[in-house]
């Protein structure tokens, strides 16, 4: 039993999300209605309902046998006291079995067992959920279609997004899932405990402070170039480090749905105040075809060699979702590459 999991706009591959909608951003807080209060046991705050903006999850009791869908649920699941019973397989920046990295050594570490890993694309195996009896489905940052979330519903309550597909905030994801959990209490100290280690790279880094950059994406075809905007996980955690938007990037406007500019490579004269470049490539041959271009390499952050190409999928992936557990993981391999780049920025 499969039926279409993403609606248009999302039902490419995962590399495509990166490029335009999987971009964590402010949104609707969810309807939250818990019987009882923050501070009370879990057993007190049950039945609880969260509303989305497919439909209502009534939660009866506090559940134990998770099914996470999308991205970054699987890491606050755990970091919250849940290992899932199932998770998305990432074929995109996950290892051979599509498990990232940062979680599958949190839960081996744990002593868990690793959950099972659910096909997603080109469909979701409605299958393989069902068989894991899970008590409820937690994907706020997702791209779950209504017919997907009505059919999965019928069996299982799902906490879906609570706006728009895959624009859910970290905040707002870690709320929710808390709320979905039975442990409302625990989500300030998650995002405090995220927040401090961003915190603490940014006083260790502090040449960082005030440089101007640019986070962008020209890979998809010649003569491409998408500008990243405030919202996006990869430039919030930018600027929690100290850098600065680069004034030019500020004024743009987003595509409809994302967080992200179409700027064109031609106009690529725009980016002359970004001090740093930053982009991402799904491989050595798109990275060699796109920095071929010449108006790209007329970019001067590029020029100057203040230039942080990623290429590492894991290390994209972990900085995309940009979780409480993604994030101190990837710190420790990003900053040596930011702080080579910001080491050639011109005085």
């Amino acid at each position: 039993m499969r039926i279409a999991r993403l609606s248009a706009l999302v039902a490419t591959a995962t590399a495509v999300a990166l490029t335009v909608t999987a971009c964590g951003a402010a949104s609707d807080d969810a309807t939250v209605e818990p019987s009882g209060s923050a501070s009370a046991p879990a057993e007190d705050i049950f039945p609880v309902s969260i509303d989305s903006t497919l439909g209502t999850a009534d939660i009866p009791a506090k559940p134990e046998r998770v099914v996470t869908l999308g991205w970054g649920a699987a890491d606050i699941a755990f970091s919250l006291g849940t290992t899932p019973v199932g998770i998305e397989a990432d074929t995109w920046g996950g290892d051979a079995d599509g498990y990232q990295p940062w979680f599958r050594e949190a839960v081996e570490e744990s002593g868990d067992e690793l959950p099972t890993t659910i096909a997603m694309y080109p469909e979701l195996d409605i299958d393989a959920v069902v068989a894991l009896e899970p008590d409820l489905v937690l994907a706020p940052q997702s791209g779950l279609d209504q017919a997907t979330f009505d059919q999965l519903s019928a069996l299982v309550p799902v906490v879906a997004y609570p706006g728009e597909p895959w624009q859910t905030s970290l905040e707002d994801q870690v709320t929710i899932a808390a709320e979905a959990l039975g442990v409302p209490e625990k989500a300030e100290a998650l995002l405090a405990e995220r927040q401090a280690a961003i915190d603490d790279a940014a006083n260790e880094n502090p040449e960082l402070s005030g440089l101007t950059f640019a986070y962008v994406y020209g890979g998809d075809q010649p003569g491409a170039l998408s500008v990243y905007l405030p919202g996006d996980p990869r430039v919030e955690l930018l600027t929690g480090l100290g850098l600065q938007l680069a004034p030019s990037v500020s004024t743009l406007t987003s595509s409809p749905g994302t967080f992200v500019a179409t700027l064109g490579l031609e106009n690529a004269d725009q980016l002359n105040d970004a001090q740093l470049l930053f982009t991402w490539f799904n491989d050595t041959d798109e990275q060699a075809a796109t920095e071929a271009q010449p108006l790209w390499a007329q970019i001067p952050a590029f020029a100057s060699g203040a230039y942080v190409p990623m290429i590492d999928k894991q290390l994209g992936m972990a900085v995309s979702v940009a979780t409480p557990l993604s994030v101190p993981w990837a710190l420790d391999e990003y900053l040596p590459l930011i702080t080579a780049g910001a080491a050639k920025t011109a005085s």
